[in-house]
């Protein structure tokens, strides 16, 4: 599965941004891939911020319950980011991440930072 992400850039705290993580694959169907989105601020280790499930289902990070909303789009290969009420701890490199039959996948990452 090959992954690429975009969307990241400078935003005021307050604001909001939307990042897309397009997929594509000769072996796997989209709608059967979990697609999660993980970020990694500098000196800190890589976290998950929201992942969806092929059937939907959804889990956020608490850090950004309520802010953050991801959703995808199978007739695109898609998933979105929506990333509402930016605060400036929410900088980080944002990566996309799909998982399919135990196989984990990476895009390279896009970053975000948010200025006070």
């Amino acid at each position: 599965v090959q992954l690429q992400a975009s969307g990241g850039g400078l935003v005021q705290a307050g604001g909001s941004l939307r990042l897309s993580c397009a997929a594509s694959s000769s072996i796997f169907s989209f709608n059967d891939i979990t697609m999660g989105w993980y970020r990694q601020a500098p000196g800190k280790t890589r976290e998950l911020v929201a992942v969806i499930s092929s059937e939907d289902r959804t889990n956020y990070d608490d850090s950004v319950q309520g802010r953050f909303s991801i959703s995808r789009d199978n007739a695109k290969s898609t998933v979105y980011l929506q990333m509402n009420s930016l605060k400036p701890e929410d900088t980080a490199v944002y990566y996309c991440n799909a998982v399919v039959l135990s196989r984990i996948y990476w895009g390279k990452g896009t970053l975000v930072t948010v200025s006070s």
